[in-house]
């Protein structure tokens, strides 16, 4: 029994001596070990915003849409993002310089440009700028009215292949329509071992989509597409091309005879809040102007007679070192040039944080047709698919009609 108590006792008393010694360090003021931190609340992001239509004052307002940003998701490309937002791809490109449109990286912040500047055109009908890859339509309205104007993002012609310019009209329109591509166009495609035949009726394999509006220049329409990868970049033999659900819309809208303007200004003003803003696109490698050599005239030319008088009547100036800035890195994002000024980066930096998601009130639902992989998309650039009866035309060249 003693034998007992004395092992017990050699076990206890070192254990009570560890005790009393783990008191005395707290007594002497030893801290605990600190809890670990708590995790940071996941980030709160605003709904998207649908930048599709608006309403505006047509004598004071000139700017439209806001500027959003949006955090990349799993497996996301630019060309996700675009259709998302109902922009096109060249448009993300160019908001996000740096950034690689097929790997933008998982959780990165990234720029979706949805603040627009209307074309220096008469407000009225479709009017299509081939700088900006963008189309506008201008409900008809009566006096005294707000204005209602639609913009959707469209795939144009190529290098060789450029959209012409001018002013023509909507001549007839087509539900489903059928391609009947021109001798030279199936002989290229033959060329190329992607025969065609001479009739392609409606359908998935239809390169004209759902819908068309015929416009009175021969050979060029306003139409959907199967390949909704190629809205937003140079992607046709002289038609403008729309998202799917984009043509539905316009086609509805727009009856046959309906006014078509045409314009390339790549650089655009227009005033919000009093302030003068400045939208600079790339300039289309077949634009025979020389941007670079004469930037202020011609920048000057594109400034509206309405807004050269308001200028004057305000006692404004422009800030052609904002504009230089600017016009020399072309992020498609307006900011300020005359009534105060501010930086692309500035704008960015104010823009809302937004759910990457389809917006509600968007013409998309999210789902069909969705964009395709890089090796597929650059397929496009090499791609002889031509529209119907198109012939190649450099960009000086009137169009016929």
């Amino acid at each position: 029994m003693p034998r007992t108590i004395s092992r017990t006792a050699a076990i206890v008393l070192p254990l009570a001596f560890l005790t009393g010694c783990s008191l005395l360090g707290d007594r002497l003021g030893r801290k605990p070990e600190p809890k670990a931190p708590e995790p940071p609340p996941p980030p709160q992001y605003a709904p998207p915003v649908a930048t599709g239509r608006f309403t505006i004052d047509p004598e004071q307002e000139d700017v439209v849409g806001v500027v959003q940003k949006t955090v990349v998701g799993k497996e996301d490309t630019f060309s996700d993002i675009a259709r998302r937002f109902n922009v096109g791809y060249e448009e993300m490109v160019r908001a996000n310089p740096g950034v690689d449109p097929w790997l933008p990286g998982v959780g990165r912040e990234v720029v979706v440009p949805t603040r627009f500047i209307l074309p220096n055109a008469a407000r009225k009908g479709i009017v299509i700028n081939l700088a900006a890859m963008r189309l506008w339509y201008f409900e008809p309205r009566k006096a005294g009215e707000p204005q209602v104007v639609h913009t959707y993002p469209i795939g144009i012609g190529r290098v060789g292949w450029a959209t012409p310019l001018g002013t023509t009209k909507v001549s007839r329109k087509k539900k489903d329509p059928t391609w009947r591509p021109s001798a030279a166009v199936r002989k290229e495609h033959a060329e190329n071992d992607d025969p065609v035949d001479a009739v392609v009726p409606p359908g998935p394999d239809n390169p004209l989509g759902n819908r068309a509006l015929y416009l009175a220049w021969p050979s060029y329409l306003v139409h959907g597409t199967n390949k909704p990868y190629g809205v937003g970049i140079r992607s046709s033999h002289g038609c403008i091309r729309l998202y799917p659900e984009d043509i539905l819309q316009l086609f509805e809208l727009a009856p046959v005879g309906t006014q078509v303007q045409v314009v390339n200004q790549p650089f655009l003003f227009g005033w919000h809040d009093g302030k003068l803003y400045l939208q600079a696109y790339d300039v289309l490698e077949d634009d025979p102007r020389d941007f670079d050599k004469a930037r202020k005239k011609l920048l000057t030319k594109q400034l509206a007679v309405r807004i050269q008088k308001q200028l004057k009547e305000r006692g404004e100036a422009i800030d052609w070192e904002a504009v230089s800035a600017i016009a020399h890195q072309p992020r498609g994002i307006p900011a300020p040039v005359a009534g105060g000024t501010a930086s692309i980066d500035a704008e960015v930096a104010a823009a809302a944080l937004v759910e990457n998601r389809v917006p509600d009130g968007a013409t998309w639902d999210g789902v069909s047709g969705l964009p395709v992989d890089e090796a597929t998309f650059q397929e496009m650039f090499s791609d002889n698919d031509a529209e119907p009866d198109a012939k190649a035309q450099p960009a000086t060249k009137k169009p016929q009609g």
